[in-house]
Parts: structure tokens; C-alpha cells; sequence
């Protein structure tokens, strides 16, 4: 089986423009770029075949190159990341049996979530697409109600069924509970993680897939999946002690770089 990690990654962004070569520092006050330490992320999975840099941007492709990256120039038709992936395997001639989306805002990801990922939707027999989910503890659900009462958009949450079929995700934080939970209490809300896995036949229908409203309304591209019925699996990793948050923000560097440093990662 061969396994190949695309990292797209979108110089303009509404949120944040410019995200991909935002400095993060570590524990030791290095700096190194959001894609830089992302892409360190995916070259530590032991089940990878070929790590690329997926973008339409000199400036990031350039950053890419400098610390050894390989990248794939795509086109700027790309809405979101999961178009650029099979945009990137188009053009290195598909030749692979699972393609993994890292997206380029995740630098946290440790390997075991996306070699987790691969496993699951390797052995399945219906999925098409599989993404990993993280049980929140008190303490990560605190952050996701505090970014949303104070009006910033923060990670995603998903929910499933009993058979771990995806159901739905969503940028609010669901299901709702009337609960309070400790800070190291395990809540019944799931993060989901910014990473997905694709068998080459979804992948590459997915660009043909009308965008529904829902889809529009979250801005969340795994929903299209979900709006024209195809099978996605919901993995639940485990941190085993490991701290994971996206860049969705700029208030999130503080957040990642606390993180790097409460981890020992350089």
C-alpha cells in the first residue's frame, strides 16, 4: 500500500492572511514557520510513502523549498484543501492507494493520529473517506465555549453514529450539554482534527460534487462528502498526553507556541 501526505496550503485567507508563513517558536525560541513545523509533522509518519507542499503561491513555495520540502504547484481554482489534494495527485500521476490531506494549519498532529487514520480506512469496507476525531477533555472544551461566546471561530466539532459513520461537523460546539466538567474530565464533545484520508476514487469525484448549503453555511469542506451520501468513518485517536490545536486564528499562536513549550518541542 502506498500512502502519500498532501499539505495544501493557501497563502490569502480571510482569516488570517498570510497563515502558512507565520513563525511559531518552540521550547527553545526557535521560530519556524506554521508550514515548515507542519510539514515536520507529516515527515514523521512512519507509513508515508512521499510528503508534498501543495500551492499556487511563490511565496509559500519558496519557504517550502528552503527547508527541503517538496512541492506541487496547483492551480488558484482550488475552494479548499480537499480540491487542491486531488488537484495534486492529478498532477503527480495518482500511483497511490490512500492520499492523506494534512492541512497546512495543523502543526500539532502527531504521527499515530494520521498512521491511526490509515489503518482504519484501509481495513474498511464501505469508508471513503476517513477523518480523526479527539475526545475533549474539560479543559479543550472550556477553550472551544470560550472562543465562541467571545466570538472567534476555533476548531471544529463532529458527531457520529454508534458504527462511527460521520453524522455531521460543525464550528459550534455540539452536542450541546448543560454539564460541568473538570479540567481533566472526558466531556461528550469531539474535536475533530484538521486531517483526512481518501481512497483515489472519492478523492477524485470530490471536485465534480455540487457544494451544498451546509457546506456553504460552515464553511467546511468534509461536508460535501456527507451532502451527496458518501460513506466518511470517524477514527477516535488518542493524545496520549500529546497537546493538539489548530492555527485558525491569530490568537492562536499564543495557544500552539504555550503547547510547543509544555512539550519540550524545539
Amino acid at each position: 500500500m502506498k500512502v502519500l501526505i498532501v499539505i495544501p496550503a493557501r497563502y490569502p485567507s480571510t482569516r488570517y492572511p498570510g497563515k502558512p508563513l507565520v513563525g511559531l517558536r518552540g521550547a527553545t525560541g526557535e521560530s519556524r514557520s506554521l508550514i515548515q513545523r507542519t510539514w515536520e509533522a507529516g515527515m514523521a509518519v512512519k507509513s508515508a510513502d512521499r510528503v508534498v507542499v501543495a500551492t499556487d503561491d511563490d511565496r509559500v513555495r519558496e519557504a517550502a523549498e528552503a527547508f527541503g520540502a517538496e512541492v506541487v504547484l496547483t492551480s488558484d481554482k482550488a475552494r479548499n484543501g480537499t480540491e487542491r489534494c486531488s488537484e495534486a495527485l492529478a498532477v503527480l500521476g495518482g500511483g497511490y492507494d490512500i492520499i492523506v490531506n494534512l492541512q497546512g494549519d495543523a502543526p500539532l498532529t502527531p504521527p499515530w493520529f494520521i498512521e491511526e487514520l490509515v489503518t482504519q480506512l484501509e481495513g474498511h469496507p464501505t469508508a471513503e473517506v476517513a477523518t480523526p476525531v479527539l475526545r475533549c477533555d474539560g479543559r479543550a472544551l472550556k477553550d472551544f465555549l470560550s472562543d465562541r461566546k467571545e466570538g472567534r471561530v476555533g476548531g471544529t466539532t463532529a458527531v457520529f453514529s454508534r458504527d462511527r459513520r460521520a453524522l455531521y461537523f460543525s464550528k459550534e460546539v455540539i452536542p450541546y450539554t448543560s454539564e460541568e466538567y473538570g479540567d481533566d474530565d472526558p466531556t461528550p464533545v469531539f474535536h475533530h482534527v484538521g486531517v483526512y484520508a481518501y481512497k483515489p476514487s472519492a478523492l477524485a469525484s470530490y471536485p465534480l460534487l455540487k457544494m451544498g448549503p451546509l457546506e456553504q453555511l460552515e464553511g467546511l469542506e468534509q461536508l460535501r462528502f456527507l451532502e451527496h451520501e458518501h460513506p466518511m468513518l470517524c477514527v477516535q485517536v488518542e493524545a496520549r498526553g500529546h497537546k493538539f490545536w489548530e492555527l485558525n486564528n491569530p490568537g492562536d499562536v499564543a495557544r500552539i507556541e504555550a503547547m510547543l513549550l509544555a512539550m519540550g518541542i524545539e
